[in-house]
């Protein structure tokens, strides 16, 4: 049995916004797995223990660079990690960020290590990207890495939004400018997962479909101790299709209530202003990440040794 910790449960709470109680239980019923005791609290508590599941807890910016026009349009989104939120601000980690963007956007390198070699110096430290990393880290004394990025080309116009440096926005378009933009301004606050509902990923549809089934075997458990009759079984399989359906609404962008208009869907807005979304891609800092806090600062410490021992 894994031993919990008062900081696995805080993270749940703050991942869940679950009581403290119930997310120590949902931990230790799911013996210390974090994503199966958020499910868990969802079974139990609906989604109210959804609702912050957008919260992080790794630190980091988002950076986006869009160069050219027409058909020769191409970009770059990054996102770069580091320890602490008082270094995003520090201005040779973002200039370091916006560099990253940049030498995506103009080379589409292959994997991390080859956006690395790719010719760059800024204070002092170069030739490449990967040597300005290492003395960053050693200057400022906290561990930074590249995390991921995605490079843009040839699947139409580009438009981009950054919700501050913590949300990142690209998306793919044929049409209008300014509706384009707005798009992107929706998506980083609604955080669809697909364009439309038939492009949702099926493992996320089923998960959410055992989420609504353990839900109802938790009701049907309710009402046999409360001494009512259960629901028929045709009942219960129609509310975890509806849950299903009503998740998928949710979750794909022309479904979604237009946020600066929501009498109208996404769809509805796009098609007035003849206007097609080709893609997105949605980047938050963090997301996905868990935190390792008992190693970090040996990590870090072995980081800037390193970096120090290649000066």
């Amino acid at each position: 049995m894994a031993a919990i910790t008062a900081s696995m449960v805080g993270e749940l709470r703050a991942k869940t916004d679950a009581p403290m109680m119930e997310c120590k239980k949902a931990l230790t019923e799911a013996e210390g797995n974090m994503e199966k005791a958020e499910e868990l609290l969802r079974i139990k508590l609906g989604n109210k223990a959804g609702k912050a599941s957008g919260r992080i807890t790794a630190e980091g910016v988002v950076t986006a660079f869009v160069d050219g026009e027409g058909s020769s349009v191409r970009g770059g989104m990054i996102e770069i990690n580091c320890e602490t939120d008082f270094v995003t601000k520090n201005d040779s980690f973002l200039a370091l960020a916006n560099a990253a963007a940049m030498l995506v956007a103009k080379n589409n390198p292959a994997d991390i290590a080859a956006l690395g070699a790719l010719p760059y110096e800024q204070d002092g430290f170069g030739p490449t990207l990967e040597d300005v990393r290492k003395g960053l880290i050693g200057k400022i004394g906290e561990n930074m890495s590249f995390r991921r990025f995605k490079h843009f080309a040839g699947n139409g116009k580009l438009a981009s939004y950054l919700h501050g440096t913590r949300i990142g926005v690209m998306v793919e378009f044929e049409g209008d400018d300014t509706s384009a933009k707005d798009v992107a301004m929706h998506i980083a606050a609604m955080k669809p997962v697909a364009i439309q509902a038939s492009d949702v990923p099926a493992d996320l549809i089923e998960k959410e479909r055992a989420v609504a089934a353990g839900k109802a075997e938790e009701d049907r458990k309710t009402a046999e101790a409360e001494g009512k009759k259960p629901q028929p079984a045709d009942i219960v399989a129609k509310r975890i299709e509806g849950g299903v359906q009503k998740y998928l609404k949710e979750v794909s962008l022309h479904n979604q209530p237009f946020v600066k208009n929501d009498k109208q869907t996404v769809e509805q807005m796009l098609k007035a202003a003849n206007t097609s979304i080709k893609g997105f891609t949605l980047y938050v800092v963090g997301e996905g990440i868990e935190k390792k806090v008992d190693d970090f600062a040996a990590e870090v410490a072995a980081q800037v040794a390193a970096a120090k021992a290649a000066a």
